[in-house]
């Protein structure tokens, strides 16, 4: 019987490098809002991750716009094929709490023998509270944004404007955007001012202005309340209104992002709000000189946080989740998350990455990076509610309908309100206190 053991041994010898190479795949899904070449960039940041160890293979998969690798991820989710990893719009993390699709991250945690707290000591202060959900980590930020004012310094001194005074205010951008706005005939050659009008964009800058106009958008406490018909969202829908109709200094009609930043480029817009995202792809794509400024303010300097968190879905198993929470942990250390900020223009949410040297290089030789996190300390949470894509297109529906002309925003605001409380009426009657 003694060649019992060397048989044994023999077999194991066999087995073991099947055993060392075996993997845990997971699926990332990741989308790509915003101007530039991330979808490539993201795909290349895999493979250096699948390339550096043996025990996790990520297959990254291009999901489109925010809203779609929602419904995309709660699809796969719903056939048994959950995403181990998502890059979600961090906004949605309450609704997809709320309805059951996400696994919290605080047995990862306690896992590794850190605490919520300290975990999220080194991201910024202003992204928690988008990051957590009734005192749980849900998600962790991974490429962050507020918009920006972008402008043409070349229009500016060509318009007897000073090049280094962008408009701090509403009224210093109307009386700008006037000077800007070059007409030939009946029809207009540049337009002084024009920001993205389409689905979620529109959303996330509503928000700004309302905000900049002293109100709140929506209650950060509860997911089922917010406050589109109110004085402070009147101030910023008729601020819009005007800006086409009054002013003249905006198109008229909905213009998606992607034709405001080519508009802007072009030299057919001199002032535009965009995302801090665009801010790599305007730089590698500008020939004229250009600046970067804060959201111009009414009442107070005012900003939603903005951008994309990293998830994960129910359904996975022990394995998969590890799997995952390591592939998390490696996307959102300093050195991964300062690379993404010098390639996207995101700035990076953990306040180590600007310590690194390379980004203390790259701000030095990129001023315009610092703009953004310059308005952090004004920075407020994501909207963030029950149905939180079809309350926010509640909203957007409506002030597409001003932007097109067919109807003004005192009653805009008036029938974004009602449809809002019908989605939520769900979620309101389900926790609202019913006395007899």
């Amino acid at each position: 019987m003694r060649w019992l053991p060397s048989l044994a041994t023999a077999a194991l010898a066999v087995l073991a490098p099947a055993l060392a190479g075996a993997q845990t795949k997971i699926d990332f899904f990741f989308p790509v809002p915003v101007d530039g070449k991330l979808a490539r960039e993201m795909t290349r940041l895999v493979k250096v991750y699948n390339d550096s160890q043996k025990d996790v293979s990520v297959t990254a998969v291009y999901t489109g716009s925010y809203d779609d690798t929602k419904l995309k991820a709660q699809a796969a989710a719903s056939a048994g094929k959950p995403p181990a990893v998502v890059l979600m719009s961090a906004n949605f993390v309450l609704d997809l709490k709320l309805s059951g699709d996400l696994i919290s991250l605080e047995p990862m945690l306690k896992t590794d023998g850190t605490t919520r707290g300290q975990f999220l000591a080194d991201f910024w202060p202003a992204l928690h509270a988008n990051a957590t959900v009734d005192g749980e980590l849900y998600a962790v930020p991974y490429q962050n944004s507020t918009p920006l004012l972008y402008y043409n310094k070349d229009h500016f001194k060509e318009a007897g404007l000073d090049p280094e005074k962008p408009p701090q205010t509403w009224a210093e951008l109307v009386a700008d955007a006037k000077k800007l706005t070059k007409g030939n005939g009946d029809s207009v050659e540049r337009y002084g001012f024009g920001m993205p009008e389409g689905y979620d964009y529109m959303g996330w800058l509503m928000e700004a202005l309302t905000m900049s106009n002293g109100g709140q958008y929506f209650n950060d406490e509860y997911g089922g309340e917010v406050y589109y018909d109110t004085p402070t969202m009147l101030g910023a829908a008729q601020f819009v209104e005007d800006l086409v109709f009054k002013h003249k200094v905006m198109q008229q009609g909905v213009v998606e992002a992607g034709g405001v930043s080519t508009n802007f480029l072009a030299g057919k817009t001199s002032m535009v709000l965009l995302s801090t995202g665009s801010l790599s792809f305007v730089r590698d794509n500008m020939k004229a000189a250009y600046g970067v400024a804060f959201v111009p303010r009414n009442v107070r300097n005012a900003v939603p946080i903005g951008g994309g968190s990293l998830v994960m879905f129910k359904g996975l198993n022990d394995e998969q989740k590890q799997a995952g929470w390591k592939f998390i942990k490696w996307l959102t250390s300093a050195e991964t998350l300062a690379g993404w900020s010098r390639f996207t223009g995101y700035f990076a949410p953990r306040k180590s990455s600007y310590d690194l040297p390379e980004m203390k290089d790259f701000i030095a030789k990129n001023p315009d990076a610092k703009v953004a996190l310059e308005q952090l300390p004004y920075a407020k949470p994501w909207f963030a509610t029950y149905q939180t894509v079809a309350v926010r297109k509640a909203l957007e529906d409506e002030m597409q309908a001003v932007l097109n002309g067919k109807k003004k925003a005192p009653q805009a605001i008036k029938d974004a309100q009602r449809n809002a409380d019908a989605l939520m009426k769900p979620y309101v009657d389900q926790t609202a206190l019913k006395l007899p």
